[in-house]
């Protein structure tokens, strides 16, 4: 489990985890001898941070409607982001990374039932086995349809990752949409393990900048990525 950031659980729908905090902040006030002083400071830190949380989602739609770009923590590595089905708002993307238009990129989505409405025609065992990879996990399907054509590989395929982190999930939930993933690095360079890693230049080029996570100091690796050719078939490009 990745430590320093709140865990999000048994929110009731419609609440969001900010409300959630302010709801045990007065408890915590009213009930004094449930924490002590060292526990009151942590929660007023998570608090914090929750409040970067939603400010957060509610500024990435704003950018992330408008075709704009924004720099996000995901479950592996910082990355650039954008409407997956605006083929100008990938275009950003290319130009922020200063990297070839003929370069793949993958996408971000929240539920295993999104998938569907990407791939065509999909071999449903591919659920099976994302059950099953305890890694964040990439998988390269065929048939991809619904999004921009710039984001597609020249073979027709796709890279698709369901994401668990909290404020991925979150933010694709809230946009609907699929939402483009791609390290934050200039093309060539290396992949930031963290956020105080990443070059000046790629945060001063995106719409964006998120806030949330950006002081946590353990650093995070790229997800696994595999060709899906079918539960007996699978081609494993990066571990």
């Amino acid at each position: 489990m990745r430590t320093g950031a709140p865990i999000f659980t048994n929110i009731p729908e419609g609440i969001t985890p900010t409300e959630t905090a302010i709801s045990n902040l007065k408890f915590q006030s009213k009930n004094p001898s449930h924490h002590n002083n060292h526990e009151n400071l942590r929660s007023f830190s998570i608090f914090a941070r929750m409040e970067n949380f939603d400010a957060d989602i509610e500024k990435c739609l704003d950018v992330l409607r408008s075709g704009g770009t924004i720099l996000y923590p995901t479950d592996t590595v910082w990355g650039l982001g954008c409407d997956a089905t605006d083929a100008a708002a990938v275009d950003k993307i290319f130009e922020v990374k200063q990297r070839p238009a003929s370069s793949s990129m993958i996408i971000l989505l929240a539920d295993e039932r999104d998938i569907l409405k990407y791939v065509a025609g999909i071999d449903l065992q591919v659920f099976d086995y994302l059950n099953s990879v305890t890694k964040p996990t990439t998988v390269i399907y065929q048939g991809a349809i619904g999004l921009a054509d710039n984001v597609i590989n020249k073979d027709g395929s796709i890279g698709i990752r369901l994401v668990k982190d909290d404020f991925c999930k979150h933010l694709i939930k809230r946009f609907r949409k699929p939402i483009v993933s791609t390290s934050a690095n200039i093309s060539g360079q290396p992949t930031p393990a963290k956020f105080a890693d990443i070059d000046e230049s790629i945060k001063n080029n995106v719409d964006y900048v998120v806030k949330y996570r950006q002081h946590e100091i353990a650093e995070a690796a790229a997800s696994a990525i595999v060709k899906w050719n079918g539960v007996n078939d699978i081609t494993i490009i990066r571990k």
